[in-house]
């Protein structure tokens, strides 16, 4: 047996800045640009084992099993998602239905602020709310690439605009996590309602942020009508659907009603002056530094110049991903799992592992073994959300006239294109998955947790780290959901409001996870400039997370009547 030490130096400031050496030195090899992201992860993962053997006093033989543990959990399922999104994308330019489709959402509108708006925020929002674990940002950075985007813009803006309803993807699974790591499952519901009392103010606010991220402060006001619709159009059921019904299917409805608001506001109003440009405001030279794709000639295409297609094949092109839209909505209720995974799960307890690990106070209020799900493999092979987009990918395929020769083929072709990010992507799980098992995470988790009267705004930015060191508001939530419980009753703050602030906050976090940014250039075929991605979105996140922080203090001491209240259950 071993038990976490969270302070292992008797000194927090030292004990907090050899937990941060890991963290910082991945992220300052990726944001120099100078070391490829998966070099980057290797090396930040090598010390973070040195850093939990030699600081935090955990045994090799146990380091190095976590560190399996989480590349393998890294492959599965986030590296499954992008491998079978890409390869499904692949598809779609070879055959050229995702130049048709670019077509048709020209029709819609060719205004390069409004196609932001309904392919990177309400499109992204629906995958989020079906699958969630990187699928929203796989999917709408390939489309706006696909689309003439520039690779920055495309990897960047997809990031930021995947924000607001990161709390409730994957139907709901961040809540469901938060409520199971402070105690009770049934807390669920009332953390789901107080979520859905913070983030419907960012709902507003980030559909203006990413347009005048991408525009400018003019372009942004030449569209405001437009984007004021589809924010309202989103915050509004986001509200609604978490306070009134249940925090599951929060971002499924309110997306399907952003984006058909959207679309019939369009019917009746355009901008004055179309913005054509596929490049940030800002000097963006990303194009210069990859080979043009093959769907974007149609971009540098006058609209008029092209050849509208028929009914019958702007259909054909939005086939594949309406039947990913299908699977991904049935892979992602309790449902399809309860009723395949019985069957199609392979389960692993990681021997060295598994009831060996002592969680301390105060991150738990007494002594008590790592769950054993953390220290557990379960291969779900078939209820994976990558493995329901590769079913749909090869049926797309098949559909589209490819045979299974061919498809193996491209698959084998999609493999040799995504294989340095999804060994990025394993070895950041990997370093994830250490960290909170070896009490790393929860040693920088406590720095915040002595901030006092300020533990709402830093709190907040807790759950931004979490989530930027897992990549996950779930893991964030899961790591450290009991801590803001423990810390918010010490100060006489309220559980429920500090619990939904651990993944509000979380969600701002994401753009600047190493995970998503490796997803994000994987999608727009930009690998190796994850750097740059990473110095682009990281102003906006800290900036996001501190307004939300802001809006936290302002519950806590003034606005008190918006908490919902701790559920008694008999």
């Amino acid at each position: 047996m071993w038990s976490q030490n969270y302070n292992p130096f008797d000194n927090q400031t030292l004990s907090t800045l050899a937990a941060a050496l890991p963290v910082v030195t991945l992220l300052v090899l990726i944001a120099s640009n100078h070391v490829k992201a998966h070099l980057a992860a290797i090396i930040a993962l090598v010390l973070a084992n040195c850093v939990a053997v030699f600081a935090f006093s955990m045994p090799f033989d146990m380091t190095w099993r976590a560190s399996v543990l989480g590349a393998v959990s890294g492959f599965f399922p986030i590296g499954w998602i992008v491998l079978n999104v890409i390869f499904l994308y692949r598809l779609t330019v070879e055959k050229g239905n995702f130049e048709v489709m670019q077509r048709v959402i020209g029709n819609v509108t060719a205004d390069r602020r409004l196609q932001l708006l309904l392919i990177a925020f309400s499109f992204g929002a629906f995958f989020e709310g079906a699958s969630g674990f990187g699928t929203p940002v796989a999917v709408t950075a390939a489309i706006l690439i696909g689309l003439g985007f520039s690779p920055l813009a495309a990897s960047g803006l997809s990031l930021i605009a995947n924000t607001a309803p990161v709390a409730y993807g994957a139907l709901g699974t961040p809540i469901a996590g938060l409520a199971g790591a402070m105690g009770d499952p049934r807390l669920a519901d009332a953390l789901g309602a107080m979520v859905g009392r913070q983030l419907p103010f960012f709902s507003l606010i980030v559909p203006f942020w990413v347009v005048w991220a991408f525009a400018g402060w003019r372009g942004m006001m030449a569209v405001w009508p437009a984007i004021l619709i589809t924010g309202v159009s989103f915050a509004i059921p986001q509200f609604v659907i978490s306070n009134f019904l249940n925090p599951w299917i929060v971002d499924i409805g309110a997306s399907l009603i952003s984006m058909a608001c959207l679309i019939l506001f369009l019917k009746v109003w355009q901008p004055k002056e179309l913005w054509l440009s596929a490049k940030l405001r800002t000097r963006d030279i990303s194009a210069d530094t990859m080979p043009v794709p093959q769907s974007a000639g149609a971009a540098a295409t006058p609209q008029a110049q092209m050849p509208q297609p028929t009914t019958a094949q702007a259909w054909g092109a939005f086939v594949p991903w309406i039947i990913v839209c299908a699977f991904l909505l049935l892979w992602g209720t309790s449902w399809f799992k309860s009723q395949v995974n019985p069957w199609a799960t392979l389960s692993y307890a990681v021997t060295g592992l598994q009831d060996m690990i002592i969680r301390m106070p105060p991150v738990v209020a007494q002594p008590t073994k790592e769950a054993a799900s953390s220290t557990t493999f379960a291969f779900t092979w078939l209820s994976y959300t990558g493995s329901g987009m590769l079913i749909a990918a090869i049926i797309s395929g098949f559909l589209m006239g490819f045979g299974p020769i061919r498809l193996i083929v491209e698959y084998v072709k999609t493999i040799r294109v995504c294989a340095y990010s999804l060994i990025t992507i394993s070895a950041m799980f990997a370093i994830g998955t250490l960290t909170r098992l070896s009490g790393i995470d929860a040693t920088l988790g406590l720095a915040f947790a002595g901030a006092g009267v300020l533990y709402p705004f830093f709190g907040t930015l807790l759950g931004w780290l979490g989530v930027a060191l897992t990549g996950s508001d779930t893991a964030s939530n899961a790591l450290f959901g009991n801590l803001q419980k423990i810390t918010s009753s010490q100060l006489g703050l309220s559980p429920i409001l500090m619990g939904a602030a651990n993944s509000s906050g979380g969600v701002m976090g994401k753009m600047i996870d190493a995970q998503s940014i490796v997803v994000a250039s994987t999608a727009t075929n930009w690998v190796g400039h994850e750097g740059s991605i990473l110095r682009f979105v990281f102003v906006h996140s800290i900036t996001l997370a501190c307004l939300v922080g802001g809006l936290v203090m302002l519950q806590a001491y003034v606005l008190q009547w918006m908490i919902v209240p701790l559920p008694v259950f008999p």
